[in-house]
């Protein structure tokens, strides 16, 4: 049974709505926010902050704050292991002990447990890969990102869609063109972005203390930058300018509240990897990236190695199973007819955001 049953949405109005899905990016970056926001809301700074609080403890939103991006900032891997089930959990708790793992999902698959490592260098994430590998005895497969088509986890959800962006579909054709309407993609939005391994952000000494300080999102307060600004031990005003520069670079992807789709219904979610003929891929991924329902798309290596021949992961969250199923099937009739996987998390073991322990003094 899906958690969308409608109950969380009863105890919320129009204003919670409009911040829930108006808000997910784009928040003020000035020294009191919550006055810009209520002035928007037609309500007074105290009560925007409140209803922020609220929409916190009932747990609709997981964090406030930025929204990094690891590739940028530094090095970042997709990996897994095929954890024993009679070790499990002690693999688990070994991956999750690292503050640089920011997720690990428990998959249908025989490589069943799948986790993000995040580190301010390839040498740092690499060495912990190593360790984990040490440590529980399990062979990593290791999946770094090589190209980004399209990533975006910021949409609605004060609905009743069956699928993630259902509701911003392009007009009118069943929304199976690019996206349209204030989430729409355009020009540009959909492209083949190499990413390197080796990508390090050039950040001054304040940029790399803002960012650790940051990580786990904002003080809950009338002025979360002030309060950011008196830990890192720096005028407010180069905080704001600090943080404006990192979203114009793009080591900061955005600004605002961090959704919890399983709260608010988008409980189902499936990765499916596919095996896309090399010379095919970038149109491929280009056009399943600009899809309404696929909200994921980027290209990963082939590890022939360890029997991983899939070279393309798209993602697709759902209110229910057979919704997203539906959808997977499109995708491979009508864009992608070529073998693929279906991977269905199954528990979720770890999520926080992006963590960085070693930016400062590096």
């Amino acid at each position: 049974m899906s958690l969308q049953s409608g109950d969380w949405r009863e105890g919320i109005d129009e204003v919670d709505a409009a911040l829930v899905d108006g808000y997910q990016s784009g928040f003020p970056v000035t020294e009191r926010p919550f006055e810009a926001v209520g002035a928007e809301l037609g309500v007074d700074a105290e009560e925007a902050l409140a209803r922020v609080a609220d929409l916190l403890d009932e747990g609709v939103f997981r964090r406030f704050g930025p929204v990094l991006n690891p590739p940028v900032i530094g090095s970042s891997a997709l990996a897994a292991v095929q954890a024993p089930a009679d070790r499990f959990d002690a693999v688990a708790e070994t991956i999750n002990g690292y503050d640089q793992v920011n997720h690990n999902y428990a998959r249908d698959h025989e490589w069943n447990m799948w986790f993000v490592v995040t580190a301010a260098s390839r040498e740092i994430r690499d060495r912990i890969l190593d360790e984990i590998e040490e440590r529980t005895g399990c062979t990593v497969l290791r999946l770094p990102m090589l190209t980004d088509y399209y990533i975006d986890l910021e949409f609605p959800v004060v609905n009743s869609d069956a699928l993630a962006r259902e509701s911003v579909g392009s007009g009118g054709s069943g929304g199976d063109d690019v996206r349209a309407g204030p989430d729409a993609v355009g020009e540009g939005s959909v492209s083949a972005t190499r990413i390197s391994e080796d990508a390090a952000a050039d950040l001054s000494d304040l940029e790399r203390r803002l960012l650790v300080a940051i990580q786990e999102g904002f003080p809950t307060s009338a002025t979360p930058y002030r309060d950011v600004a008196e830990t890192v031990g720096a005028p407010v005003a180069d905080v704001l300018t600090s943080i404006e520069r990192l979203l114009e670079r793009g080591c900061i992807k955005r600004v605002g509240f961090v959704v919890n789709h399983v709260r608010t219904g988008f409980d189902s979610n499936c990765m499916v990897v596919w095996d896309v003929p090399d010379d095919e891929l970038d149109e491929r991924g280009r056009a399943v990236g600009g899809l309404p329902y696929v909200t994921l798309c980027y290209h990963r290596p082939r590890r022939p190695a360890r029997d991983w021949p899939y070279n393309l992961f798209t993602m697709v969250h759902g209110r229910e199973a057979s919704a997203v199923d539906a959808s997977i099937d499109r995708l491979a009739d009508e864009h992608l007819p070529f073998e693929h996987e279906r991977l269905y998390s199954t528990e979720t073991l770890k999520q926080t955001g992006a963590r960085y322990a070693d930016l400062v003094g590096r």
